[in-house]
């Protein structure tokens, strides 16, 4: 079993910056992809980026591209989602989550076996 839990989101106004932490506990000896997925109210879980565990390999959703920022500290046993240039559309609880995966990462949700419990990002125009 892994445990994840997120920190840092917050309100913040159009065109700022948050940066969201992901630490996992529990079974963290083995080998996962991770990713973050966010919903926002009335809409289905998106994916919003993912790093393989090595780093080597990282996927955006194109509507965050060259505005988020995905990387990983496998010593901490953490995630981290850098925000920047923010939109109120970008406005959902952001999800953690970690794919038990060697090699590679996933762009979809059922790839994923576990989830934090999720932290709000408000972003007002």
């Amino acid at each position: 079993q892994v445990q994840l839990v997120e920190s840092g989101g917050g309100l913040v106004q159009a065109g700022g910056s948050l940066r969201l932490s992901c630490t996992a506990s529990g079974r963290t000896s083995s080998t996962y992809a991770m990713g973050w997925f966010r919903q926002a109210p009335g809409k289905e879980r998106e994916f919003v980026a993912a790093v393989s565990w090595t780093g080597g390999t990282i996927y955006y959703a194109d509507s965050v591209k060259g505005r988020f920022t995905i990387s990983r500290d496998n010593a901490k046993n953490t995630v981290y989602l850098q925000m920047n240039s923010l939109k109120p559309e970008d406005t959902a609880v952001y999800y953690c989550a970690a794919e038990y995966r060697p090699a590679g990462v996933s762009r979809s949700r059922v790839g994923y076996d576990y989830w934090g419990q999720g932290t709000q990002v408000t972003v007002s125009s």
